[in-house]
């Protein structure tokens, strides 16, 4: 199975983004097709963000119209939405202190602890930083 992050979210609700396209593209694949796929919570959280910031965008998304395409996503009867339990937060400590990380980098480390509680070893991203995973395989789908 394969998670998707904020930044393919992002790419495919936003029309004036360079990667609207294929992101776009990637998403439909994923919510029209058999095989299961997820979004880790946080991600859609950030994607709510990001979307609706007046200090990001010119014309940033209303709030409905942003809280509609995560409903769109999560029609899709193939999704999983990854949320935490009782085995994340060490799993979340064990990647944090192996990789030495702080500050913005802790959000990058609760999503890749919840991939791995979940199973999920793929996650589909333009972001690089995940890379510091090694028990993720990162793959842009762009």
């Amino acid at each position: 199975m394969n998670a998707v992050a904020t930044d393919l979210l992002v790419y495919a609700h936003r029309e004036d983004t360079r990667w609207h396209v294929p992101a776009r593209s990637c998403l439909r694949q994923l919510a029209e097709g058999a095989e299961p796929w997820a979004i880790p919570l946080p991600c859609i959280h950030e994607f709510l963000t990001i979307v609706t910031h007046p200090r990001i965008w010119k014309c940033p998304t209303p709030l409905p119209l942003a809280l509609s395409a995560v409903d769109a996503w999560r029609a899709s009867p193939q999704l999983h939405v990854l949320t935490e339990d009782a085995g994340f937060w060490p799993l979340f400590v064990s990647l944090v202190r192996e990789a030495n990380l702080r500050g913005r980098q802790l959000h990058d480390a609760r999503i890749a602890a919840l991939l791995l509680q979940h199973d999920v070893a793929g996650l589909w991203t333009t972001q690089r930083q995940f890379s510091r995973f090694p028990r993720l395989r990162v793959r842009n789908p762009l």
